[in-house]
């Protein structure tokens, strides 16, 4: 959430960072909501002052003076109660309306209408060319025994699978191997929910605006995350954190889920896009400062390219356009990884700086060295996400008599083993 003095006065840099993003919200109307709002919180301000005042004059007051003094401090009472109903109400608007407007994106952010538009920025490693006509992972996995697709159908629906046998171990291997990883460049491992509150799921900016992508449990107010940036972003919301103690480095291995609204008809075989998966998330609370932000996204970057590198999947860097940016990003870098099956790099991992927006949603701030409470920055970024990974490791693997050739970080593993069947 954008801060609203800092609305009124950037409102042209809001309106473009709005039409950048292809957000519809009616700036102009958030503005005639908080000039309705601050009259009536100056009004009611004067008043509550002058209650007081004659509430602290009646006791010197002549009898006389008393009931007539009284009188007036009742009346106050009466405006001060319709006074306050009307800037709940006006208030309440603007609250509602203030969680759409989006973040304006970092100036050298490219614009652009979609994922199309994306700016490459880097790639590694070369695209493997076959001396035999290669497999894709359904037929890999299904052939040797991976990966059961016709009844996680079954047993949980459409984009749903059930990895069996060494496909599971090839999962574990994979997310144990970034888990140590990351434990050992600093980053606090975390065990954290998926089944948060509704505030959680406001405080990241997953809601309002994403709410159709979630599976939400009414009867409990309570959503499933489609990733543990949620609570672990939202741990220390509310509090007011020592400036000493940050950058705060954290990483959660958890259970994500995930609707697809939207994407009937878009990668229903297979395990690109389905509902429900394994990730790694990165999560940094850093301090309000832009050239700290960057230097951490860049290393939250290089954390997950290190990790394809290691597995030895070719894969490019885009650096996100405005129209394919989130509500709360302020830039956002995507790894894409060569899948052979599509031809194409396809999305791995996203790295994200939102800078006040979640931070200030959640409450969550640091005390400066001169004393003052500053609202944090935030950001986050996928250190590896499976089944996804497996299309890449499996499709690039593959080996002319049927097998797969495991990476050598993930041997130890997989007790030693080199190959899959």
């Amino acid at each position: 959430m954008l801060d609203i003095k800092f609305i009124r006065d950037n409102v042209d840099l809001i309106k473009k960072g709005a039409r950048d993003k292809r957000n519809n919200i009616d700036i102009d109307a958030v503005l005639k909501l908080d000039s309705d709002v601050r009259p009536l919180q100056s009004q009611l301000e004067e008043l509550q002052a002058n209650r007081n005042r004659l509430s602290k004059e009646i006791g010197k007051a002549s009898p006389d003076q008393r009931e007539s003094m009284k009188g007036e401090v009742s009346a106050i009472k009466s405006k001060m109660e319709t006074i306050e109903a009307q800037l709940a109400s006006k208030k309440a608007e603007l609250d509602a309306m203030l969680l759409l407007v989006p973040a304006p994106a970092r100036a050298d952010v490219p614009v652009g209408r979609d994922d199309s538009e994306n700016v490459e920025v880097k790639k590694w490693g070369a695209v493997p060319t076959f001396d035999f006509t290669p497999l894709d992972h359904i037929t890999i996995g299904t052939k040797l025994g991976l990966v059961d697709f016709e009844r996680g159908v079954r047993i949980a629906g459409s984009r749903s699978y059930v990895l069996t046998g060494m496909g599971a171990r090839l999962e574990q291997a994979v997310l144990r191997y970034v888990y140590d990883k990351l434990i050992t460049k600093g980053y606090q491992p975390m065990s954290v929910p998926v089944l948060v509150r509704e505030e959680c799921m406001v405080g990241t900016g997953y809601f309002p605006t994403g709410r159709e992508q979630a599976y939400y449990a009414e009867k409990d107010e309570m959503a499933l995350v489609g990733t543990a940036e949620v609570p672990l972003t939202s741990f220390y919301a509310g509090e007011i954190l020592p400036e000493e103690k940050l950058p705060i480095k954290m990483m959660a291995w958890s259970g994500c889920f995930r609707r697809e609204a939207g994407t009937y008809g878009k990668d229903t075989s297979g395990l690109y896009r389905v509902h429900q998966f394994q990730k790694i998330e990165q999560v940094i609370i850093g301090l309000a400062d832009e050239q700290a932000s960057e230097a951490l996204h860049t290393e939250l970057l290089t954390n997950a390219e290190e990790c394809l590198q290691d597995f030895g999947l070719p894969y490019r860097v885009v650096y996100v356009c405005t129209g394919d940016l989130g509500q709360g990003q302020v830039r956002k870098h995507d790894i894409e990884t060569w899948m052979p099956s599509r031809k194409n790099y396809g999305e791995t991992h996203s790295c994200s700086t939102f800078h006040e927006f979640q931070a200030r949603r959640l409450k969550l701030r640091y005390k400066g060295k001169e004393g003052h409470a500053k609202i944090c920055h935030t950001l986050n970024n996928t250190a590896i996400a499976s089944p996804r990974v497996l299309i890449s490791l499996l499709e690039v693997h593959q080996q002319k008599d049927g097998r797969i050739a495991i990476p050598k970080c993930l041997q130890p593993y997989m007790s030693g083993m080199t190959h899959i069947g």
